[in-house]
């Protein structure tokens, strides 16, 4: 199995990388803050205004690891990598799949829609069973259940796959409010916001959302995917579409009860949080370093894998996700077997 190797997350600004023999070395203001062994890497993500030196961008190029510049915000700026690992005849399979549209790729749409809301409705039920949360959670859990067996039984396109999970998403995040618990006005919720996030909530869950697509694209490169082609989201220039078809599986579990216990715990309070000229709403320094902490922890937890019948760390389902659809591209599976959390 895949090693789950770590992240550097480099979050303070001016801060300067090199290597130094066989290390990733941070310095602020001259004064050396960390030394981590490159063999311990899978990728390094830099916020803000970072200065990265050639010969460890050379040296990470070398060994396959991913660096990638975030802006302050997390929004994404760009991604520095070595040779492309890519295997041509499983890439060549991916795009003829993906361009056909036939019953094929709409059963690998349907598996991510599945998973999708079932994960969905599982962090709702899990509220309900814990804290006898508020009304309409019970309503909306139903209605999925019914989009569940709509999604399995009569859907069959694309376009009315894609139907059933903008319908189960509007029910999810219509009754979100009701999982929040903090004390703070400032952390309820009032509906999606994006590009930029408009309040505190909206702010926190783009910002696990980017570390998990982050993932996602490096599971999808790790075993010869296309991160750009995907089956769910239609291709963009500059979207890696795979990579969110990806992250649609993992969105609920990994990402949102994160921010939920993020702030229930009150590990994140408002002031955790600023609103700048423009009205976007941003994690400060010290929160995001709160949730990269929490993030990588949540990662190192393990859940049982229904298809393959082990525990893994949450960190390498990505992966594991991307080798089975890798297997059912080349024809080794006759479907894509969904992830359900447990």
């Amino acid at each position: 199995m895949k090693k789950l190797l770590n992240t550097a997350y480099v979050t303070s600004e001016g801060a300067a990388l090199h290597k130094d023999g066989e290390n990733l070395v941070a310095m602020i203001d001259g004064a050396e803050k960390s030394r981590v062994p490159l063999h311990m890497l899978a990728s390094v993500v830099a916020f803000g205004p970072v200065l990265v030196t050639p010969a460890l961008i050379g040296a990470c190029a070398e060994r396959g690891i991913t660096l990638v510049l975030l802006d302050r915000s997390g929004r994404f700026q760009a991604r520095v990598e070595g040779p492309a690992q890519g295997n041509v005849l499983l890439r060549r399979a991916q795009y003829r799949l993906a361009e056909t549209g036939n019953d094929r790729g709409a059963d690998i749409v349907r598996s991510f829609v599945l998973a999708k809301i079932a994960n969905q409705r599982a962090v709702l039920r899990r509220a309900i069973r814990d804290h006898a949360a508020g009304p309409g959670l019970e309503e909306a859990t139903e209605r999925m259940a019914q989009i569940l067996r709509r999604v399995q039984l009569s859907d069959r396109t694309t376009d009315q796959l894609r139907g059933s999970e903008g319908e189960a998403a509007n029910l999810y995040f219509a009754v979100f409010d009701r999982l929040i618990r903090s004390p703070d006005a400032a952390l309820r919720w009032t509906g999606r916001s994006r590009r930029p996030p408009l309040d505190a909530m909206n702010a926190l869950l783009s910002f696990l959302y980017t570390m998990l697509t982050h993932d996602c694209r490096s599971a999808c490169e790790s075993v010869g995917l296309d991160p750009a082609v995907g089956f769910l989201h239609r291709d963009r220039p500059g979207r890696p579409s795979l990579a969110l078809d990806l992250m649609e599986e993992l969105r609920a579990p990994l990402a949102d009860r994160l921010a939920l216990s993020l702030v229930n715990r009150r590990q994140l309070r408002a002031g955790d949080f600023r609103q700048t000229e423009s009205g976007a709403v941003l994690l400060t320094d010290e929160g995001r370093k709160t949730v990269l902490t929490a993030w990588q922890e949540r990662k190192r937890e393990e859940r049982q894998h229904a298809f393959l019948d082990e525990k893994a760390p949450l960190g390498l389902v990505p992966h594991l996700q991307a080798q089975l659809l890798a297997r059912h591209l080349r024809g080794d599976m006759d479907a894509y077997p969904p992830w359900f959390w447990t």
